[in-house]
């Protein structure tokens, strides 16, 4: 598995539906540089756990905009899947109701790129395509700075939901950072101290809490 943290984050371009319904046949990732970038990728359409997490995101999705934070949404299914599955209630397993972009990943080449794609594959002497899996995305999170360096990544096995909440503290962390210039330490949340990167400042910040 790749650690792409502190490096530049994978550029594509693919079509996605936008708005809760909406086809764009060329979706780029850098149209969003000078903005903070959540980058999920779930493992398929039509599913359990899936539409669990989409509709968490959308839950705090004014959390993140707040933030100046767009948040993406990524699979290897096709866009027609996509905007299908938008047009279900929710109630019936789907997730109508998401408005930030969801990328069709057809063609395997982002979820390759953040090396989050599940299984392997090879040419045979036929040159046929021999996969030894389902060739689908782990449940991977990307946290992209202003200037589109990675500085946080997640990947969770595919039974494994994430915890939002914990997305939105990194992008807090993040910000802190960059704002002060202090570390976070452990469970730092939005609000608390942060400590100076320095045996000094570590001392102070243990003697004091």
């Amino acid at each position: 598995m790749a650690v792409l943290v502190g490096r530049k984050a994978p550029s594509f371009t693919a079509p996605a539906v936008i708005n809760g319904g909406e086809v764009v046949n060329e979706f780029t990732l850098e149209q969003f540089k000078g903005k903070y970038v959540v980058l999920f990728f779930y493992p398929k359409d039509f599913t359990f756990v899936c539409p669990s997490e989409l509709h968490a995101f959308q839950e705090k999705l004014t959390e993140f905009e707040s933030r100046d934070v767009q948040v993406i949404a990524c699979s290897t299914d096709t866009e027609e899947s996509h905007w299908g599955w938008l047009q279900m209630d929710k109630a019936a397993g789907g997730i109508k109701g998401i408005t930030y972009p969801i990328v069709a990943d057809t063609n395997k080449t982002i979820s390759d790129a953040y090396d989050v794609l599940l299984g392997e594959y090879q040419y045979n002497e036929l040159g046929e395509l021999e996969a030894t899996n389902t060739m689908i995305a782990y449940r991977g999170l990307f946290l992209i700075d202003k200037e589109g360096i990675v500085r946080h990544q997640l990947v969770n096995d595919l039974p494994l939901g994430r915890n939002v909440d914990e997305a939105i503290r990194m992008v807090d962390s993040l910000q802190f950072v960059e704002e002060h210039g202090e570390v976070c330490p452990a469970n730092w949340v939005k609000g608390a101290d942060g400590m100076t990167a320095s045996h000094e400042g570590v001392a102070d910040y243990l003697a004091s809490h």
